[in-house]
C-alpha cells in the first residue's frame, strides 16, 4: 500500500510523540509557569473587527519555504500592531520548521491569543500545548476519529484550552462534537498543494450555526474573503504571503484595512 503524504506526516509524528514521552512525562509539563495562567479567548478575539483575521507564523511549508531568516518576536509583534485578532502558529518541525519554542517566543511578544497548528495525535500534546502558553489547540478530522476528537477535546477543556476542529469534507462533519468552539474549513489539499476554496462554501451551509465558522487555505485574496464573510464564515486564517516581506507591519495593517472597509461597505449594500 502507498503512502500518501500525509500518511507519512502522521506516521513521523507518532514517533517525534512517543520519543518525547519516554523522556518528559506530562508531570513535567504541568510543572510550567503558564499552567496556571489564565488563556485568552480566541473566540471572543474573532469578533473584533469586520471579520475575524488570524495570522499565520511559518516557515516552511512543506517543500517550499516561505521565511526562516524573519525573527519570530518581531513577526508576532507586528501582527499584534497592525490589528490581527490572533496567531497561529506552527510548531511541526520535519515538514515546516517550526518549533515549540516559537509558542515561547508568541507568548513573550504579545497579547493575542495564540492557537497551535500541529498534527495533535497524542494526549501529550494537549498539555504540551498548555504548557509552552499557547490559548487553543487544533484537531483535525482526517487525522482522528470521532471518539478521540471528543477524548481530546475534554483533556483540552480541562484545562482552559480553545478547541479547534479543522474538516475538509462532507464525512468530516460527522467528527463534530458540541464542546468544540470552532470550526475551521480546509481548502488546501495536502497531496497536490491545490486549494479551493469551494470548499469553504460547500461546508459552510451544513455546519451547525452554534460554531464560529473560519476559513484556511488560498485566502491572500480580499474579494475572496469578503465572500466567505457573506456567507457566514466569522473569521478566516490568512495566508503567509504577509511574511514575505521586512515591511510586516505596514503590510498586514493594508491589509486589515482593506477588508474592514469592503467588509463594512457590502453592509450598506
Amino acid at each position: 500500500m502507498i503512502m500518501t503524504l500525509l500518511d507519512r506526516i502522521v506516521a513521523d509524528k507518532y514517533d517525534e510523540i512517543n520519543f518525547k514521552k519516554s523522556v518528559v512525562p506530562i508531570s513535567q509539563l504541568e510543572k510550567s509557569v503558564f499552567f496556571e495562567r489564565n488563556t485568552s479567548s480566541l473566540s471572543k478575539s474573532l469578533n473584533n473587527g469586520a471579520i475575524g483575521i488570524i495570522a499565520q507564523h511559518r516557515r516552511r511549508f512543506l517543500n517550499s519555504f516561505v521565511h526562516s531568516d524573519l525573527n519570530c518576536f518581531d513577526v508576532i509583534k507586528a501582527y499584534e500592531d497592525a490589528g490581527m485578532s490572533s496567531v497561529s502558529i506552527s510548531t511541526d518541525v520535519k515538514y515546516f520548521s517550526g518549533a515549540l519554542d516559537d509558542l515561547l517566543v508568541a507568548r513573550a511578544s504579545c497579547s493575542l491569543p495564540i492557537l497551535r497548528d500541529d498534527f495533535i495525535i497524542d494526549e501529550f500534546q494537549i498539555y504540551e500545548t498548555k504548557s509552552y502558553g499557547s490559548d487553543a489547540i487544533l484537531l483535525k478530522a482526517n487525522i482522528l476519529t470521532k471518539d478521540k476528537i471528543k477524548y481530546f477535546t475534554a483533556i483540552a477543556k480541562s484545562i482552559r484550552l480553545e478547541v479547534l476542529l479543522e474538516v475538509q469534507t462532507l464525512a468530516d462533519l460527522e467528527s463534530i462534537v458540541p464542546e468544540i468552539d470552532i470550526i475551521v474549513v480546509n481548502n488546501f489539499n495536502i497531496e497536490n498543494f491545490s486549494s479551493d476554496v469551494s470548499i469553504s462554501r460547500i461546508l459552510s451551509e451544513r455546519i451547525p450555526e452554534k460554531f464560529i465558522k473560519v476559513s484556511v487555505g488560498g485566502l491572500s485574496d480580499i474579494e475572496t474573503i469578503v465572500a466567505l464573510k457573506s456567507i457566514g464564515f466569522q473569521a478566516v486564517i490568512v495566508d503567509c504571503d504577509l511574511m514575505n516581506t521586512d515591511a510586516i507591519f505596514f503590510q498586514a495593517k493594508k491589509f486589515i484595512q482593506k477588508i474592514n472597509k469592503r467588509v463594512e461597505g457590502n453592509k450598506g449594500i
